[in-house]
């Protein structure tokens, strides 16, 4: 007979939410990759191909790891805390050359985004939860 362990502590609900971001800064930069590779596709001219599929893997990867992130912040891995925050931060000089460029609408929820998830991750529940306190 297979021993079942339960976990009875459930996961916080900050790192939950953080978790839950992740996955869907994971699904918003997972649309922003399908979109340009259908733009890849569809070019009229070859002249920027390669920067072209250089920018679409690395939005590609991108996704794939805020989503391999938030999968391993939910099975409690204390591992996946920092990259994720790393992932975070970045959001900020995004959104600050938005904000220059223009696009304030878009650059100051980036901006809150990056952190908000950050303020997530090292909150003191997040930190009981992954084993650091």
């Amino acid at each position: 007979m297979a021993r079942v362990t339960i976990d009875s502590d459930p996961i916080p609900v900050t790192l939950r939410w953080a978790v839950r971001l992740l996955r869907g800064e994971a699904v918003a930069v997972g649309l922003v990759a399908l979109w340009l590779v259908w733009a890849d596709l569809t070019a009229d001219t070859t002249a920027g191909l390669t920067s072209a599929l250089l920018v679409t893997a690395f939005a590609v990867g991108a996704a794939v790891a805020l989503w391999a992130l938030g999968s391993t912040l939910a099975r409690r891995r204390a591992g996946g805390r920092a990259p994720a925050i790393v992932l975070q931060l970045m959001l900020l000089p995004i959104g600050w050359y938005m904000i220059q460029g223009g696009l304030a609408w878009l650059g100051v929820p980036l901006m809150a985004l990056g952190v908000g998830v950050g303020a997530l991750l090292v909150s003191p529940q997040t930190n009981r939860a992954l084993g650091f306190s």
